[in-house]
């Protein structure tokens, strides 16, 4: 498709677009790295650090009960483990093994490394400002976004 092809498209329909291609370059690395698209979803996420199964089930959109699942299946593969919270001895964190640490970051850089090679292909002011609007849109949503290294 052409970039005059695209001319009618709207925001709402340009992300909904955007998202599947999103979507399918996850669903092809996490199938090369023997995960299911939300397995790999899962231990990106906590790259950062452990998280609550609220805040999981919350990031995810998913119900507690399909949180403890997934959880549960990931869990065996022995990526992650459940850790006591410092803050509430009666609830759990879930926190990357080290193999788990090691495969997410492996599938993460290949996301974003394909991610960047179709980013690659626009003017530095286009890939400037779409890195700009989405930042924008994940904090409004309450996502957090790291600082932009220079």
């Amino acid at each position: 498709m052409t970039t005059r092809a695209l001319d009618g498209l709207g925001t709402a329909d340009a992300l909904v677009r955007l998202s599947h291609l999103v979507q399918h370059v996850f669903a092809d690395v996490s199938r090369e790295h023997g995960l299911t698209p939300q397995q790999l979803q899962l231990v990106c996420m906590l790259i950062s650090g452990p998280l609550g199964m609220t805040e999981l089930s919350r990031l995810m959109h998913l119900e507690r009960s399909s949180m403890t699942g997934l959880v549960d299946r990931v869990e065996k593969r022995r990526l992650i483990e459940r850790v006591a919270d410092p803050e509430d001895r009666r609830a759990c964190r879930v926190a990357l093994t080290d193999e788990g640490g090691q495969a997410a970051t492996r599938a993460h850089d290949d996301v974003v490394a394909r991610l960047d090679a179709m980013t690659g292909r626009l003017e530095r002011d286009a890939r400037e400002g779409l890195t700009s609007a989405a930042a924008q849109l994940l904090v409004a949503q309450g996502f957090s976004v790291p600082a932009r290294q220079e």
